[in-house]
């Protein structure tokens, strides 16, 4: 339940720095929305370990690499999005 009660502020503070007057970088923008696919990715394949080999997601390393895969794309675009502003 605080997993899913986290995304209501995750979503504020990404409306927050869409906001035109806080200047933020597109490309820092764009990653850590596109953590949100991170968040979306992992959720069907933690329901898929479960339910197809009765394990967590990260005993299941094919779904758990590919899940966490998500998030190394979005630290990589966050961390450029960060060089290119510079």
């Amino acid at each position: 339940s605080l997993f899913g009660a986290s995304l209501f502020p995750w979503l504020a503070m990404l409306y927050w720095l869409k906001h035109p007057t806080v200047g933020a970088p597109p490309g820092v923008t764009f990653g850590l929305t596109f953590l949100l696919a991170f968040v979306f990715g992992s959720i069907p394949a933690a329901i898929g370990a479960g339910a197809l080999f009765g394990v967590s997601l990260a005993d299941a390393d094919w779904l758990h690499g590919s899940a966490e895969s998500l998030l190394a794309i979005t630290n990589c675009v966050v961390v450029f999005g960060f060089r290119d502003a510079i």
